[in-house]
């Protein structure tokens, strides 16, 4: 056993931490790719490189990340409104890099190549309907939203890689303020939704026509919507009998986790969370279990087992972070891992504290055993599933608390993760050593507002995947 842990030391050690530069050019050169999985891979580096722009107070580096947080999460179809924005209000007043210039190479081929074309418009049943004279493909839709500030309207915008056969036309439709589809360059065609009000907008693609369609909830405000906005979670319920939720309260037993301030501890404030987000998510229709809902010690590789055994959609472990006492007041925020073979010096940091309760399980788990428990098809599907966790949380805390902090989405060696059949994701709910994040952590209404965020992540990731 000690022969696979010294390896296993010796494996992190050897991957070291890369300078702004080396991630900028990873992150250009993964967001250069066709890979669903590099564009994510992109999306990611971009943000871990804005949070060391905002640590460092480089306002450079700053917008270069933020370009690129825009320019992937457009392609992965998340919503980066906020880093839209935020890069709206910075100042240009430098040359663009170099790896811009790459990019604009691949735009002009975007730009040969774009032979669709768009044949007809109409609607049908409450749906618009554009029809292509060709097969759509999945990365030649973009669709992001925006806020303008200034006119006070949300904007729905779908970026289809194709041209029309017609000039630029004005929609109409009972209940929306203005639809403009225009070609917006010679190789994008853009449609603009534009509304006083928020709007539920679904899409779904099927070979050359595209379906989009407006939710009547959102497109006649009635008394069914102001109802809705005193409950938030209220707009999110959409009962799902068939899917399956396992949550993993970290630690338990004879196995605090982290001590923290104020002596709280680790395993009994991820227990609340969890009970409390067990409580939201069956009150949405969801078939939810728990790893443990006591004070209990289960090792590792039972927690996936038993996700496995109950034929779980998705397992979501909850786990508090910590750091050492002379930097607890410094490191705070929010983090989401999902299994990934790639470790950044972060991620190693942060599971050297949660594998460390379980040393037998990292022998039953040796190297190649991890490597052969990973399907490539759940790393793309968890880390859509850690973005929607991530932003959920946040969505929901930021409404009521100051300074809750974006640590961002990380790949990470959890040996809790390893084994899943389905998508699985480890969430640092935060820095139960900082004195400001503790405090909240033990609170019971932080607990419920972080277990809601949580629920509304689970239910963004399956209204889009």
């Amino acid at each position: 056993m000690l022969r696979f842990v010294v390896l296993f030391l010796l494996l992190l050690v050897s991957l070291y931490g890369q300078s702004d530069k080396e991630l900028l050019s990873r992150a250009n050169t993964y967001a250069k790719s066709s890979s669903k999985t590099d564009q994510f891979r992109a999306y990611n580096d971009y943000k871990n490189l804005y949070l060391r722009a905002l640590m460092n107070d480089d306002n450079k580096i700053k917008k270069f990340a933020l370009e690129g947080i825009v320019s992937s999460g457009n392609k992965l179809h998340i919503d980066v409104t906020d880093y839209a924005r935020e890069l709206l209000h910075m100042k240009s007043s430098y040359t663009p890099p170099k790896p811009k210039k790459v990019q604009t190479k691949k735009n002009k081929n975007i730009k040969i190549k774009s032979s669709h074309k768009l044949k007809a418009v109409r609607w049908k049943d409450g749906r618009l309907i554009l029809k292509f004279d060709k097969k759509l493909r999945n990365n030649q839709i973009n669709y992001f939203t925006l806020y303008d500030s200034k006119t006070k309207k949300y904007k729905y915008v779908f970026d289809i890689h194709a041209s029309m056969l017609t000039k630029s036309q004005r929609l109409q439709k009972s209940g929306i303020d203005s639809i403009k589809l225009a070609q917006y360059n010679s190789y994008t065609l853009r449609l603009v939704i534009a509304h006083s009000k928020k709007l539920s907008i679904h899409f779904k693609k099927d070979g050359s026509i595209l379906y989009i369609r407006m939710a009547k909830s959102y497109c006649k405000p009635n008394k069914t919507v102001k109802k809705a906005k005193k409950s938030q979670e209220k707009i999110y319920v959409r009962p799902r009998k068939n899917k399956v939720i396992v949550i993993d309260p970290g630690h338990g037993g004879k196995d605090p986790g982290a001590i923290g301030y104020r002596h709280y501890r680790e395993k009994m404030v991820v227990l609340q969370i969890a009970k409390e987000l067990k409580k939201i998510l069956k009150s949405r229709g969801y078939k939810v279990y728990m790893t443990r809902d006591r004070d209990k010690f289960i090792k590792l590789r039972h927690r996936t087992k038993f996700a496995n055994d109950k034929g779980a959609d998705i397992f979501v472990s909850i786990h508090a972070n910590a750091v050492s006492r002379k930097n607890a007041k410094k490191a705070q925020g929010i983090e989401s891992y999902f299994l990934s073979t790639t470790r950044s010096s972060r991620a190693k940091k942060v599971a050297e504290l949660e594998n460390s309760a379980d040393l037998e399980d990292m022998n039953f788990y040796g190297k190649e055993c991890f490597l052969n428990t990973i399907n490539s098809h759940n790393i793309i599907a968890a880390n859509k599933l850690a973005i929607d966790l991530q932003r959920g949380a946040l969505a929901s805390l930021k409404k009521r608390y100051k300074n809750v902090k974006d640590a961002g989405v990380r790949e990470g060696p959890f040996w809790v993760l390893v084994g899943a059949q389905m998508p699985s994701v480890l969430v640092e709910v935060g820095f139960i050593t900082h004195p400001t994040e503790a405090r909240r952590l033990a609170n019971r209404e932080y607990q419920k507002t972080m277990a809601k965020g949580l629920a509304n992540g689970i239910e963004r990731y399956f209204m889009h995947n």
